[in-house]
Formats: structure tokens, C-alpha cells, sequence
């Protein structure tokens, strides 16, 4: 019904940067949320942001505040995750998900508040 496709995950060194995008595929929403969560080794799903699309609201984990920005696409289906000054600790799989509806700010960083994911893309932080 819905295929969230994440991209641009990769190594880079601490301090470098990445941008991350997901698009969806499939049935596709005029509204929805968007969100970014990751998972370190040994570690359990950790969100780190989300948007809506009903007034562009956005989210952020504490950890990512001031380094991280996410986007969407008004055209389609998409949020992108611009990665800066990335450290060591913010190595994890990175997934994408997907929401077809407005989700109440507050539950932005719920990770059952979403319907769909991607399959996570690795990005790994290292010198």
C-alpha cells in the first residue's frame, strides 16, 4: 500500500554531514507526518524528528536540537533530514515512517503513531 524508500545514509567522519531523504511510494496522502527515528547497537528505536503537514510543525529529539533539520516536500510524499556536526553517538540505522493523517503534535514522537516504514538506512560515524 505504502513503501517508504530512505537514501543517503553512509560513513562519514565526526563533524561531517548527511542528508537523508525518504520518499513514498505507492498510495500517497495530501496530508501526513513524517518522522525519522534511529537505532543504535544494543539499543532500542530512539526518535529524532518529525513533520506534519497541516501547519509544517516540526519536532526534535533533544540530542539533535541545533544539528539536524528536517523538510518535507509539498509536491509529494518526502521529508529530508539534513545532518550536521554528526558525532560518534548518532551512528544507528536510521528508518523512516510515514503517518496519512495530521498526527497531534504531541504524539510526534511516538513511534506508534505511525503506519508505515522504511527499511533504515545506515549511517555510521567514524574517523
Amino acid at each position: 500500500q505504502v513503501q517508504l524508500l530512505e537514501s543517503g545514509g553512509g560513513l562519514v567522519p565526526p563533524g561531517g554531514s548527511l542528508r537523508l531523504s525518504c520518499t513514498a511510494s505507492g498510495r500517497t496522502f495530501s496530508d501526513y507526518s513524517m518522522a525519522w527515528f534511529r537505532q543504535a547497537p544494543g539499543k532500542g528505536r530512539e526518535f529524532v524528528s518529525a513533520i506534519r503537514t497541516g501547519d509544517g510543525k516540526t519536532k526534535y529529539a533533544d540530542s539533535v536540537k541545533g544539528r539536524f533539520t528536517i523538510s518535507r516536500d509539498n509536491a509529494k510524499m518526502a521529508s529530508h533530514l539534513q545532518m550536521n556536526s554528526l558525532k560518534p553517538e548518532d551512528t544507528a540505522v536510521y528508518y523512516c515512517a510515514a503517518k496519512g493523517s495530521n498526527v497531534i503534535y504531541g504524539s510526534l514522537s511516538w513511534s506508534s503513531a505511525y503506519d508505515y516504514w522504511g527499511q533504515g538506512t545506515q549511517v555510521t560515524i567514524s574517523s
